[in-house]
């Protein structure tokens, strides 16, 4: 789609004068989408668009619909907690394109900019567990939260497939592990999952933490946003080593913010299904069709590698898939948390 395909869809709904050439700057969008900062008279809007095909080396398609699922995510929360989600402003099903109203970078900086400019605070990332666990309480158990988001096809095809089935094909040593945790996943369906909870999607807001990018929202298993989050926490300990303890420190206290919350099932439980799903997306980030970007050397790969197939394959796995262990073993350089 041309700039000015995009500008005349913005003129439709109403938020660009007719006489208006609204300024077009093309921003940081991922993999999965085209994101522009557009200055219209009124002020500037993020503009997205969903892309068939995925910006990685693999070949990697994704139904675009799951535009149309991360409005319903993001119009969701922000009716019961407006703070934590940016406004929609509008919205073109047609064209898999949405605007929302536009956070200034200086007021509201990315968090994995922060984590990667070495300024680490673990208090903020107790703020994102509790935001999390709100999320989930609020949505648990709702038979028409479910019907909304029965996006299980498209969950499937931006992380199941991706993150867990792709490895198994490849790894014969763990794939029974991760073919029962994606036959688990795709079956339990608890509360409303954001499905993309990292650093690079959480904005650093004057009042905490702002989710961005809901596109593989769905209606199934919270811990699976615990420990996706806990994952890329635990990968920059393992890349930003100067910083390591007060990246653990982070997952930590994310994770205790998060238990404290959980009323709707046994904490415990949830907790094990988090670090099994942790352990899985460890080795997924070096191993499946999206691996980490910034896992360059290869030292740092093995190192991955190495104790998330020993937490996935060990004797003691089932002991130590509660996430609060695995943490722990990660901090120390354990492979597990008993050894």
């Amino acid at each position: 789609m041309q700039d000015e395909t995009v500008i005349e869809h913005l003129r439709a709904c109403g938020l660009v004068a007719p006489d208006e050439t609204p300024r077009m700057t093309p921003l940081s969008g991922g993999v999965s989408c085209d994101v522009w900062r557009v200055d219209t008279a009124a002020g500037p809007i993020a503009v997205k668009r969903a892309l068939p095909k995925l910006r990685v080396q693999a070949d990697w398609f994704a139904p675009v619909e799951r535009a149309e699922s991360e409005v319903r995510w993001l119009r969701r929360v922000g009716a019961f907690a407006p703070g934590i989600v940016p406004t929609i402003v509008a919205e073109v099903p047609e064209e898999h394109l949405f605007a929302m109203r536009f956070l200034e970078p200086a007021q509201h900086p990315v968090w994995k900019d922060e984590l990667i400019a070495g300024r680490v605070d673990p208090g903020f990332a107790a703020k994102v567990g509790e935001a999390l666990v709100g999320i989930h309480a609020a949505t648990a158990n709702d038979p028409a939260i479910a019907r909304d988001f029965d996006t299980g096809a498209m969950f499937h095809a931006l992380r199941v497939e991706p993150f867990l089935l792709h490895v198994a094909q490849h790894d014969a040593e763990v794939a029974p592990r991760l073919r029962a945790l994606a036959a688990d996943l795709e079956t339990r369906h608890v509360a409303l999952v954001h499905g993309d909870i990292s650093p690079k999607n959480i904005l650093v807001g004057p009042g905490g933490p702002v989710f961005l990018d809901a596109e593989c929202a769905v209606y199934g298993d919270p811990a699976f946003d615990l420990a996706f989050c806990t994952t890329h926490l635990l990968l920059k300990a393992v890349w930003l080593k100067p910083h390591a303890a007060e990246l653990t420190a982070s997952a930590t206290q994310m994770a205790e913010a998060y238990r404290a919350g959980i009323a709707w099932e046994d904490a415990d439980a949830l907790m094990r299904r988090a670090g099994a799903l942790t352990a899985a997306l460890l080795l997924a980030r070096v191993d499946g069709k999206s691996p980490a970007p910034y896992l360059t050397d290869e030292a740092d790969r093995t190192e991955v590698r190495t104790r998330a197939k020993h937490l996935l394959t060990g004797r003691d796995a089932e002991l130590y898939a509660g996430l609060e262990p695995l943490i722990a073993g990660w901090r120390d350089g354990r492979p597990s948390g008993g050894q």
